[in-house]
């Protein structure tokens, strides 16, 4: 609890910002709908916020070194408070493909200052504890900015200036701190094939998050005004994959922690297959929100299993560098995702976005099924506790390895000399 005390100004300015993070991301791909964009534009324009996203984990984490917590949370915030408002007043394609950048990259870099400071600021013993009110926060402050959504008509300027109205104020409690700022950061490596050796499942369950949600993300609320009729009922199709996603982190989380965690990413894309098939079947049904929250529910705690299943299969040396593998491989498959829902839904039908969100899940259940059938190196006992955790981090969430001091400095697997170990490698043989 004294912890959290100290953390109360971050905490509050987190909040006010993720309802206005939680408002614009709805809200941008409506006013491109309105606006005149096909799916695929608007599905490009996803692609280039979760690019400026990928950017501003490698470059923002270097600002931050040289101007400070602080000062650099003011800056981003403006800068991003700036680039929706110019959202709002321009129509034009490329204006809007370099804005959405610029949001993705400062969201980015506004993750980096609250992650890292949550770090600097918590023990090992508390940091669990703290990153679960964190998440349970963010997941919140972005469902309420879903409701906020409706204060007036996604063509007017009313909820695009509420909007700015929450980045902004979310400025002054960070402002008036009188708390000390996080020692500078250091940057991290991302090495893609070092994740594929260490667990392919957790490989595959970054891709296929990044795919499927980052899909919902860019082109859910397009989905939504194609057979809805008012603006309340897309944001309470929004909101209700959100709280089914966030409501269903914790009890997976548990589950996981219990079995084996590529069973547990199995069932999850059985689940999201279904699901993702159920929202599309059940268009203008009364049970639709009720498969909406299922999705949700199956499909945003891929992420956190992923992370999870990295720190399994990693020495305490190599999980900074894993996990930001995770986060960065998410991220990117998150970009490309729209492009080709987004195509899909042009030539099709808004529907397709999810019947091909189905898909997606069934060819990446079969590819997690084939490594079940191979011997898993981490015992049930031996697996990292769960820590939940958004698609939207940023890689100083991987400065401390969850472990902990006691647990990080053992091998999971002492047969290998180095340290390493290898979730889905095949039987060696004699």
């Amino acid at each position: 609890m004294r912890t959290l005390l100290t953390l109360t100004s971050l905490l509050i300015s987190t909040s006010l910002l993720l309802i206005g993070h939680g408002m614009q991301l709805t809200l941008l791909p409506l006013r491109g709908s309105i606006n005149g964009l096909s799916e695929f534009a608007i599905g490009m324009s996803g692609s280039s916020y979760f690019l400026g996203f990928v950017a501003g984990c490698l470059v923002i984490p270097r600002i931050i070194a040289k101007v400070g917590h602080i000062r650099s949370f003011a800056v981003l915030t403006a800068l991003l408070a700036s680039a929706l408002l110019g959202l709002e007043v321009l129509d034009s394609w490329a204006a809007w493909m370099l804005l959405r950048f610029v949001t993705g990259a400062m969201i980015c870099g506004l993750y980096t200052v609250i992650e890292s400071w949550l770090n600097d600021q918590t023990s090992s013993d508390s940091r669990g504890q703290v990153l679960a009110i964190y998440t349970f926060i963010a997941l919140l402050s972005m469902a309420l900015g879903q409701v906020m959504i409706t204060v007036g008509p996604a063509a007017s300027s009313a909820p695009f200036i509420l909007a700015t109205i929450f980045l902004t104020l979310a400025i002054v409690p960070v402002g008036l701190t009188s708390r000390l700022a996080p020692a500078p950061l250091e940057s991290t490596r991302t090495r893609f094939s070092l994740l594929y050796k260490r667990s392919r499942s957790a490989f595959a369950g970054a891709l296929v998050s990044g795919l499927v949600v980052g899909g919902f993300w860019s082109l859910g609320a397009v989905f939504a005004q194609r057979y809805s009729n008012s603006l309340s009922d897309v944001t309470w199709f929004i909101s209700t994959a959100i709280f089914g996603g966030a409501l269903f982190q914790y009890p997976i989380g548990w589950l996981s922690d219990r079995v084996d965690r590529r069973l547990m990413m199995l069932a999850l894309c059985v689940l999201g297959a279904l699901a993702s098939a159920a929202v599309a079947w059940t268009i203008g049904h009364p049970l639709h929100l009720l498969a909406v929250f299922l999705f949700g529910a199956s499909t945003m705690p891929m992420y956190a299993i992923s992370l999870a299943m990295a720190a399994d299969n990693s020495s305490s040396s190599e999980f900074v560098e894993i996990g930001t593998s995770v986060l960065m491989l998410n991220a990117l498959s998150a970009a490309v995702a729209p492009l080709i829902l987004g195509q899909v839904m042009t030539s099709i039908d808004p529907s397709a976005l999810f019947w091909t969100s189905s898909g997606i899940c069934g060819v990446f259940a079969l590819y997690v099924g084939i490594q079940c059938t191979k011997r898993n190196r981490v015992s049930v006992d031996d697996q990292t506790p769960f820590s939940a955790a958004s698609m939207e981090s940023a890689p100083t969430s991987f400065d401390l390895d969850p472990r902990g001091p006691d647990d990080a400095t053992g091998d999971l697997l002492p047969e290998h000399a180095d340290g390493s170990y290898q979730e889905d490698e095949e039987e060696e043989e004699e």
